[in-house]
Parts: structure tokens; C-alpha cells; sequence
């Protein structure tokens, strides 16, 4: 398999290789010129501002978003202000950062999202340059202005505007600069002139790099590595500085040959890998340079542009979309001229295997002789994971899979994971897809990032095959893909809201997990009412149903459901919610169509709102409660006067509801109370309040006996009454 390694190129003890991604389907006629890019990582979109072809005062740019191989996404004419930066968000959000400071957010589609201002002070002075970078808090926007003072925002979903210390002698944009991410703070590196400063928070300070060549007068570019450990200075005497991003390590310094300042500067290196390299790029040349004093230049035949990936550089032309990346370990000892490592042999023997060959089996005695069999086997399939060619992978893993037959107790996990994994990535690949994914970032992002961004893209289908496939859980997998289809599809206005509620819970159906208050929410804030309430219908949980349609102001229903759901508490809310909406008669007429909701409000009032429930039962004509309310109601009363006027009240609703008995208890209470009065002012006895039995037994226990018998006859108190015979 020679032709593998015939676009490898030496440099110090590694080996880099270019690989044709794409052939860009996007039709552009003076390619990437006149374009401010900005393209993703991890495979991301790629975003174009092209300027008008024929300048005037009504030609406006144009915004174009492009999936990586080329497949247009999304196309509009800008027409808000002069832009100095485009960049994309970890979400996969596009960010316009406009000279006065604005920055404006669209989705993948270019649908505006919202915006935000980088401060008051940037109005005046405008934006000179800006970076969109990502650090462990998120998406971070940095920007210099025209009075060269940097503002930070390091988490543009949760903006805090830092604005930077001065910097000496500094006149207009720095030559170059950069942001770090150090200590879980995000600092600014700037270069003026020869000079390096860093900014944080409070302070401007000087660093000097180790072994700097003394021939340089002026840092003209920068670049951090992906990981923000490492940092690269190119110098206008055309040396390459590569050292620690601390400036406490030197890795490196090469001299390019090239004095002119270079368009972009980007690293390129592996996880664990020990070779330090950076990519650098000219009009037409692009030149990587590592450790030793040799190069790797690559002629450039269009104009370009390069992406820092984890694992290597992205670089998109007009026409095509290529990878540059160290080739990795795995690859080398299997795929190098004259390799004895144990991957090489066991690929030679599965190779002549297939040929039905007796070399075959020398290859294997010669493995197993010296017990690498294992070894061989897990750098076939570690190299088919970071190989792009689906035949190759194919290979490999075939070579892998014979190798396993002669093993006895060799895991078959790593073997599974790897097919599995390679599937996932070839269909992302896809040029329809246009998500070039390689094994390392795969493994860095996660499957749930990877669906997340197929959701993101529309992709549904694909997603909830791969979920299936991998079987992830259904929660985190088809029914959560299941739900954001649902979200999208109550945006779509042109169809009727019958004909969406019914897709939906028949696409819908039991999948588990699936909120559909949250699709009818997303319904409602679209505008479409009537539709929310018919996916509510299909929302098992009354508890989820009932605060939305409030939200809506359909409070009937929503006090319909929450009677139906048997739930006091959520009864109880609906009602307290109707009541501080409505005025007081709409309220009580509500009530009283729904028998238990007024139930359990009269319970709450009983304990809470003695007023209201007076009000409750004059609304009903309810007499008999009415006077029952005014009983209970005086005997809270200390003022006999008061008391009284609330008894005499008892007795009419009591005669309005035709209960003599009840009148008359409560006219003969009220005439005990006026004897005891008059007994209190007279004899200066304490019997107010007291029963007929508790006056009776006071009046005789103080010798009272004429009072006692004229209570006797006034109440007409039974002769066999035990009290009464005592005397």
C-alpha cells in the first residue's frame, strides 16, 4: 500500500500529510478574495461576507453560510453596519461584530438571533480589530479600539464587560495579538513593535520570551495553540518562535527564509504528540515548521484559509477543502517503506492470506514468535480510526479482525468501538452532511455534541438513525431528536394546525421522555395559540398542562385540567391566579360553575379569608352560612355592642333561611348576654360570656338567689335540671 504514504512529507522525526476532504460545492467566481471567512471547528460551517462585484451606493455585501463541503445553508444581503469579524460560537452560532461595537448573533440558517454592544466607549472610537475564541467559560469576544484599549467579554451568554489596563507607548492596533486562557482567567498577549505585553484585569505587564533571536526588531504575527499551552511569534527577520504560552520554554526556533509578514499562522499538532509544528501561510506559499531546521512549503494555487482543529489545520480554497495533520503514530509504523512493527506484519499477512498464500503463515509465526500479536492487532484498528478512506479503514480492520482469530483472550471492545465509531463518522463525512469530523475530535466532542449539531442542522433522520445505532438511551437519544423536530415543525406557518398536531403525536407517539408542554410552549410563542392547546391534549401530566394555558389566559380550562388531574395544590394555584386576574364578580360567577374548585376555596378562605368567604356567600344567597359566619364572627368580638350587632344579624339571615330554631337559639344567646350585663354593672360580677348553666351555678355559689330564680323563668330552665334541684 505505497500510494498511502506518497503525499507524506518528513519533517524532523514525524511525518505530515494533506488530505483532500471535499470538492467545495459552493460556486464562487474569484474564490475566497474579497471574503472575510470565518469557518468553525470540529468540522463546523463556514461563513462568507462577500463584498458587492460591482461597488455602488445600493450594492450590500452578502452573507453566505456554508456547510465544510460547500453546500449552501443559508444566503442574505447584509444590511447593518460595516463588519470587522465574523466568528462562530461553540453552539455553532454565527457572531458579526460590527466596527461600532455591536455584535449581532444568527443561527445556522441566518435567522437573527439578538445582539449585544461591547460597550458605550466602543461607539466613539470604533472597533479596529476583534477575535472570537473560546475558552472553559464558553464563547468570548475580544476587541481593540481606536483609542488602543482592549474590552473582554469571556462568556457572551453571560455578558461582563472587562475593559483592559493601558499599554505604554501603544498608538493605534498592536502589530499582533492574541487571548490566552491561563489559571481559568483570559488574558490579552500583544506585541509592539519588539515589545510583548500581557493584559489581565488590573495590570499591563512586560514578558520576554526565552532565546528570542536578537535579529528581530518587530513581532509581526501570533498564534496559540488549540489547547492555549503553546504559543508561536514570527518576527519580521523571518524567525519562527515556538515555545509555552508561561514564556518559561523555548520548544524551538527555525528561520523561514521569509521576511514578508504572513497572512495566518496556525498550529498543527496531535494530542500527546511530542512534535511542536506550526502551518504558515503567504499569498502562495504555505510552510510548516517544526523542531529541526527544515521546512515543509506547499504551493498554494488559490487563495485560502486555515482552520486550528484539536488534531491538526483545516484549509478551505475556492475549490476544494483539505486537511493538514501530523501522521499519526499508528499510521507511521504500519504504512512506512520497509515498517517491521507488528501492525506492518499482520497487515502483509491478511494480505497474502486473501492471496491464499503460504507467506502468510511465515508472517504470523514471525508475530507471534515475538509475542506482539496484540500489539499488532490494536494498531490496526487504532490506525483505521485515523484514516479518512473508507476502503483503507475497511483494510485494516479486516487485518485486525484475522488477528483476533488466532488470539485466545484478546477484548473485543476496542474492535466494536472502532466500527462502530468509524460508521458514525463516514455518514457525518458524507458530502451532504459536510461534518469532517476525524477520530480524535469525535472522541473530544462527544456523541451527544455530535447529534446535538446534527438537531442543529435539521438533520433529523441521520440523528435518530445513529442514535439507534449506537443505542444510546432513548431519552438522551431518538426522543430528544424527537422533541427538537417537534419544536421546529409548530414553526413552520404555512401548514394548517390540525394537519401539525396530528404529525406530531403520530410521529410523537409513546416515545419516552417527551415533554409536549414544551412543544406547545414553543407553539405559543410562535404566535399559534389554538395549536398549543391541541398539542396539550396529547400532555399526559395536568401539572405541565395548566401553567401554560395560563400562560395563555385560558384559565377555564386550565381550571377544567386541573379539577380533572384531582391535584388540590394545582386547583388551588389555578385559583389564586384567576382570582388576582379577574375582577371579584367574574370570579365568584367562575366558581360557582365548578363545585369542587369553590369547595376547596371556601376550605382555603376559612382558615385565610374570612372577608371573602362572607363575600362568597352573599354572592350564593347562602343564608344559613351567612348566619353561621356571623355566630362564629362574635364570638371573636370583646365589645359586647359588637357582639351583639353581629348576633342580631345572625337572627335575620337565620329568618331569611327559615330556620326558627336557629333564630331563636341566637336571640335567647343575646338575651343571656344583656342579663349578664346588667348583672356585671350592677352586682360587679364577671359573667359575661358565660353559659346559662356556668350564670346559674355563679348566681347561686354567691347567694344571688332572687337573680338566679328570675334567670330560672326567663329561660324557662327545667325543673329536673341537676342544678336547679340542688337549690
Amino acid at each position: 500500500m505505497a500510494f498511502i504514504t506518497a503525499n507524506w512529507n518528513p519533517l524532523g522525526e514525524a511525518f505530515y500529510r494533506k488530505i483532500e476532504l471535499y470538492e467545495m460545492g459552493w460556486s464562487l467566481r474569484d474564490g475566497l478574495k474579497e471574503c472575510l471567512v470565518a469557518a468553525a471547528p470540529y468540522g463546523g460551517p463556514i461563513a462568507l461576507l462577500r463584498q458587492p462585484q460591482r461597488p455602488s451606493s445600493s450594492a450590500r455585501p452578502q452573507l453566505e453560510i456554508y456547510s465544510s463541503s460547500g453546500v449552501n445553508m443559508a444566503s442574505f444581503p447584509w444590511k447593518s453596519g460595516p463588519v470587522r469579524q465574523l466568528g462562530w460560537t461553540v453552539c455553532d452560532d454565527l457572531l458579526c461584530i460590527q466596527e461600532d461595537g455591536t455584535v449581532l448573533i444568527y443561527d445556522l440558517f441566518g435567522a437573527f438571533k439578538r445582539h449585544f454592544s461591547m460597550g458605550n466607549e466602543v461607539v466613539q472610537n470604533q472597533v479596529l480589530e476583534a477575535k472570537v475564541f473560546h475558552s472553559p467559560y464558553g464563547t468570548g469576544v475580544a476587541i481593540v479600539t481606536g483609542a488602543s484599549r482592549f474590552t473582554l467579554a469571556t462568556n457572551i451568554d453571560d455578558l461582563k464587560l472587562r475593559r483592559l489596563p493601558e499599554v505604554p507607548g501603544l498608538q493605534g492596533a498592536p502589530s499582533c495579538w492574541a487571548v490566552l486562557t491561563q489559571d481559568r482567567q483570559t488574558k490579552v498577549l500583544l506585541a509592539n513593535g519588539a515589545d510583548l505585553y500581557i493584559l489581565d484585569n488590573t495590570s499591563c505587564t512586560p514578558v520576554t520570551p526565552p532565546g528570542l533571536s536578537p535579529q528581530a526588531c518587530s513581532i509581526v504575527n501570533m498564534a496559540v495553540s488549540f489547547s492555549y499551552k503553546y504559543l508561536a511569534l514570527f518576527t519580521d527577520s523571518g524567525h519562527l518562535w515556538m515555545g509555552s504560552a508561561n514564556f518559561k520554554d523555548k520548544l524551538s526556533e527555525v528561520d523561514t527564509k521569509v521576511r514578508t509578514p504572513p497572512k495566518q499562522m496556525v498550529w498543527c499538532r496531535r494530542p500527546k504528540s511530542q512534535q511542536p509544528s506550526v502551518v504558515i501561510m503567504w499569498d502562495r506559499l504555505l510552510l510548516v515548521a517544526g523542531e529541526c531546521t527544515d521546512t515543509i512549503q506547499y504551493t498554494l494555487d488559490e487563495e485560502s484559509v486555515c482552520v486550528a482543529e484539536l488534531d491538526g489545520v483545516r484549509i478551505v480554497g475556492g475549490s476544494r477543502h483539505e486537511l493538514l495533520q501530523e501522521v499519526p503514530s499508528a499510521c507511521q509504523d504500519i504504512f512506512k517503506i520497509a515498517s517491521m512493527a507488528p501492525g506492518a506484519l499482520l497487515l502483509e499477512a491478511h494480505k497474502e492470506y486473501e492471496k491464499s498464500s503460504q507467506k502468510a503463515d511465515e508472517y504470523l509465526r514471525e508475530i507471534k514468535e515475538q509475542s506482539v500479536l496484540g500489539e499488532a492487532v490494536r494498531q490496526c484498528v487504532e490506525a483505521a480510526g485515523y484514516e479518512h478512506e473508507p476502503e483503507t479503514q475497511k483494510t485494516l480492520l479486516r487485518a485486525a479482525s484475522f488477528g483476533k482469530c488466532f488470539l485466545s483472550n484478546y477484548p473485543p471492545e476496542p474492535f466494536v468501538s472502532m466500527c462502530r465509531d468509524l460508521k458514525v463518522l463516514n455518514s457525518v463525512r458524507d458530502y451532504t452532511v459536510g461534518i469532517p469530523l476525524t477520530h480524535t475530535q469525535y472522541k473530544q466532542m462527544t456523541v451527544q455534541v455530535l447529534i446535538d449539531r446534527l438537531v442543529y442542522r435539521k438533520l433529523y433522520p441521520l440523528a435518530i438513525e445513529i442514535c439507534r445505532y449506537l443505542k444510546t438511551p432513548e431519552y438522551q437519544g431518538v426522543s430528544r431528536v424527537l422533541k427538537h423536530w417537534a419544536c421546529c415543525k409548530v414553526q413552520q406557518k404555512e401548514e394548517p394546525d390540525e394537519s401539525i398536531a396530528h404529525a406530531v403525536s403520530v410521529k410523537l407517539g409513546e416515545a419516552a421522555g417527551i415533554s409536549y408542554s414544551e412543544i406547545a410552549a414553543r407553539a405559543y410563542e410562535c404566535g399559534r395559540t389554538e395549536l398549543a392547546i391541541k398539542l396539550l391534549e396529547f400532555e399526559p401530566r395536568s401539572g405541565e398542562q395548566v401553567p401554560l394555558l395560563l400562560k395563555m389566559k385560558r384559565s377555564q380550562l386550565a381550571l377544567s385540567k386541573a379539577i380533572e388531574s384531582g391535584d388540590t395544590d394545582l386547583v388551588y394555584t389555578v385559583v389564586t391566579y384567576l382570582k388576582n386576574e379577574m375582577n371579584r364578580g367574574d370570579f365568584f360567577m367562575t366558581l360557582r360553575n365548578q363545585p369542587v374548585a369553590l369547595s376547596l376555596y371556601r376550605q382555603f378562605c376559612k382558615h385565610q379569608e374570612q372577608d371573602t368567604l362572607k363575600d362568597l356567600f352573599n354572592q350564593d344567597d347562602d343564608h344559613q352560612e351567612l348566619g353561621n359566619f356571623y355566630v362564629k364572627a362574635s364570638y371573636k368580638e370583646k365589645k359586647l355592642e359588637a357582639r351583639l350587632s353581629l348576633l342580631q344579624s345572625a337572627v335575620d339571615e337565620y329568618n331569611k333561611a327559615r330556620n326558627e330554631f336557629a333564630a331563636k337559639a341566637t336571640e335567647e344567646e343575646m338575651k343571656l348576654l344583656r342579663f349578664q350585663r346588667r348583672l356585671d354593672e350592677e352586682k360587679g360580677e364577671a359573667l359575661l360570656g358565660l353559659s346559662l348553666q356556668e350564670t346559674l351555678h355563679a348566681l347561686l355559689t354567691s347567694n344571688f338567689h332572687k337573680q338566679a330564680e328570675q334567670l330560672y323563668r326567663d329561660f324557662r330552665v327545667p325543673d329536673k335540671s341537676p342544678l336547679w334541684r340542688c337549690v
